[in-house]
């Protein structure tokens, strides 16, 4: 840890090589920036005041985004938890199973209390059924109201949802319970890759619409909402109207506006998008060189892939038309520098460091040996060296090569917190060497550490998951952990280690339950919450594992998991 210190002090307070070149190129930039801006900045100080307004318009079509960014992401946070719910998802892999169905139906209640709407809608994606789960309906109600059909326009959201890259979708169509046209959030239920449904649930949009737009009603102001090919989703101008929400998918905001400037601008605007937009998201400034409207502002709808675009007449900017060209500099001037700033500080700090950072995450996970910049020669490769040498020892046997009980303490309970936030399962393993005290005696121990090895080796092939892994606990003994594992997957499991050992055959004549070398196994499942302790699951392996001694070992018994 003390040479991670200095590695990081002699980078930011010496005069390392990336240190150095970054340090040149900004004061260089920055000089040059420097006196241009002064220029720039003399001949607008007085004139400052102008471009309030036009910052206002912007400040307001980012205000407006930023609400519905927060009424979107509301829903989405509280449907993910229902997409996530283990009692939903037992419920999509069985839909005829009546209990699971009611507890499904309690935990649906428990989210539609939070949202807008006071309706769900569920889709089985197997049978294609259509389910509607409401406070005013019992559990004896809950049946099928139609079958989606892939021919069927109206149902084409589920399957647009169903074949997209993302965990969900927003369209606008028709909510035939209200007759009225809604935006619908389609979130896809799945499990190990498997699409089981998708639930749905339509945003009140009402109160979030007069926010947005009830600012727009001035002849000079007009706002839009559209998506990412430029379909109008909302119209200031159609507030109060049946067709305030388009449903169509045929208005597209460039019949609306024929400006070359505007419809470039927009066009690389939407080139852009790609998913949907983080927190940082930039808006756009667009001067417009005819028309009724004199500007444009742009700015991306976080958790979607839609944009506020607002049209501002001449008097909503107080006369700073006239400043445009300055001001035009001063941001050129901006952009020039954040750009040649961003690009230098990207190749020479932020895109090593991105690298680093996402190889130590596969490094973590498993599935990559190494992480990047061991090979550099400048203080990336010394801080990557060090890492990875602190990686191993802190995570890995220096015997077997296998995880330790350190990284096995730390994952286990990090494993607990998430399982315990939707009552998940968990499976422990404890396996133990038969008889290696005789093997040491009989053998020596330099041939017990190749045991020991072999055997750990032949453990940890037998692991295949992402998310199991197996780690030596001390001496012989060694323990596994499969997180989502129940009681049938343990035990598939625990005969698959036990058959990987005998595999070996490994001679050892001082072994009472056989020939060669074996082990035997306690097997515990339970299902974890957060008044639970690791060690809880560990003990009552161990229970298991003395059962297998005493019955003759080379063998696993189950113990169900208990917080006696």
């Amino acid at each position: 840890m003390d040479h991670i210190k200095n590695v990081l002090r002699r980078y930011f307070l010496g005069g390392g090589k990336v240190l150095a070149r970054f340090r040149n190129y900004n004061i260089a930039l920055f000089a040059l920036a420097f006196s241009s801006m002064a220029l720039a900045l003399a001949l607008v100080f007085f004139n400052i005041v102008e471009q309030v307004s036009a910052d206002f318009v912007r400040r307001h079509a980012v205000s407006s985004a930023n609400a519905f960014s927060v009424h979107v992401g509301s829903q989405v946070t509280l449907v993910s938890r229902a997409a996530n719910s283990r009692s939903v998802i037992n419920w999509l892999s069985d839909e005829n199973n009546d209990e699971k169905k009611l507890l499904a139906y309690e935990k649906l209640l428990e989210i539609i209390a939070e949202l807008y709407s006071d309706n769900l809608y569920i889709s089985f994606g197997k049978s294609l059924n259509e389910y509607r789960i409401s406070i005013d309906l019992s559990p004896d109600d809950i049946r099928p109201f139609s079958v989606l059909d892939e021919n069927n326009p109206n149902d084409a959201w589920f399957f647009y949802c169903a074949a997209s890259n993302k965990n969900y979708t927003l369209t606008i169509g028709i909510d035939h319970l209200l007759q009225r046209k809604r935006v619908w959030l389609n979130y896809e239920v799945v499990q190990d890759d498997v699409l089981l449904g998708i639930i749905s649930t339509g945003l009140e949009f009402s109160h979030v619409a007069r926010e947005l737009f009830g600012h727009y009603d001035r002849i000079d102001m007009r706002g839009f909402i559209i998506d990412k090919n430029g379909l109008i989703h909302m119209d200031s101008s159609l507030l109060g109207d049946d067709d305030f929400l388009h449903h169509d998918f045929e208005a597209k905001i460039e019949n609306k506006i024929a400006d070359p400037i505007f419809l470039a601008a927009l066009r690389a605007h939407l080139d852009g998008v790609d998913g949907y937009f983080g927190g940082k998201s930039e808006n756009a400034v667009i001067h417009l060189s005819s028309g009724p409207y004199h500007g444009a502002t742009i700015v991306p709808i976080r958790f979607t892939d839609w944009s506020v675009l607002i049209l501002y007449g001449a008097s909503s900017l107080l006369g700073i038309s006239a400043f445009l060209p300055v001001f035009a500099v001063m941001l050129l001037l901006l952009l020039l520098f954040a750009l040649g700033t961003s690009a230098i500080s990207y190749r020479l700090i932020f895109s090593p460091l991105e690298q680093l950072v996402h190889s130590l995450a596969r490094l973590k996970e498993r599935k990559e040996e190494n992480i990047y910049g061991v090979e550099r020669d400048d203080e990336f490769g010394d801080l990557s060296n060090t890492i990875q040498d602190l990686f191993t020892k802190a995570h890995y046997d220096a015997l077997t090569g296998i995880h330790n009980r350190r990284f096995m303490e730390t994952n286990l309970k990090y494993i607990m917190d998430l399982l315990s936030r939707f009552d998940g399962v968990m499976s422990v393993l404890m396996l133990d060497v038969d008889y290696f005290k005789k093997y040491n005696d009989t053998y020596g121990h330099e041939q017990g550490d190749a045991c020991l090895k072999l055997v750990a080796q032949a453990l940890s092939g037998s692991i295949i998951r992402a998310n199991d892994f197996i780690a030596r606990y001390g001496g012989e003994e060694f323990i596994a952990v499969l997180p989502n594992t129940d009681e049938a997957g343990a035990r598939l499991i625990a005969q698959k280690l036990l058959e990987s050992v005998q595999a070996l055959n490994i001679p050892h004549a001082n072994n009472a339950a056989a020939p060669y070398v074996t082990v035997s196994i306690g097997v515990t499942t339970g299902t974890v919450t957060h008044l639970q302790d690791w060690t809880d699951y560990v003990k009552r392996a161990d229970e298991a594992l003395y059962m297998s001694k005493q019955n003759g070992r080379n063998r696993h018994t189950y113990l169900d998991f208990t917080n006696e």
